[in-house]
Order: structure tokens, then sequence, then C-alpha cells
């Protein structure tokens, strides 16, 4: 059976902590900032866990992560 490849784009976003959970980085905070308030702007600065219902299909495109 061949390698499975991985998907480098999700490589790239996703990082696997010590427990075996995906961690991932929050979506708008990259332009049009001057409307969202300081504490949304706080809060997408840190990183979260992807939810449990994606999981499944990320170990797919990330088989050796």
């Amino acid at each position: 059976m061949p390698k499975m490849k991985t998907s480098r784009a999700a490589a790239k976003r996703f990082k696997v902590t010590g427990t075996g959970k995906l961690k991932r980085n929050k979506a708008y905070k990259r332009h049009i900032l001057t409307k969202k308030t300081t504490k949304t702007k706080r809060n997408l600065r840190k990183a979260t866990m992807t939810d449990e219902t994606n999981v499944k299909n990320m170990k797919k495109i990330l088989p050796y992560m």
C-alpha cells in the first residue's frame, strides 16, 4: 500500500498537542479590525482546540501528525 499524502495546507495550520488534540488559530484577525472591539481582538489572539465534529476528517488529511 502506498504512503498516504499529508495535506500541506492543513499541516501548516494545525499542531498536535501532547494529548493528541488538534490546536488551531482563530479566524477574523487579518483586516477590518477597526470595527471590532478590543475584547474581541484580544480573544482572537488565543489558539483553540479543533471541534470534535471535525477531528475525524482532520486526522484523515493529516495521517502522520
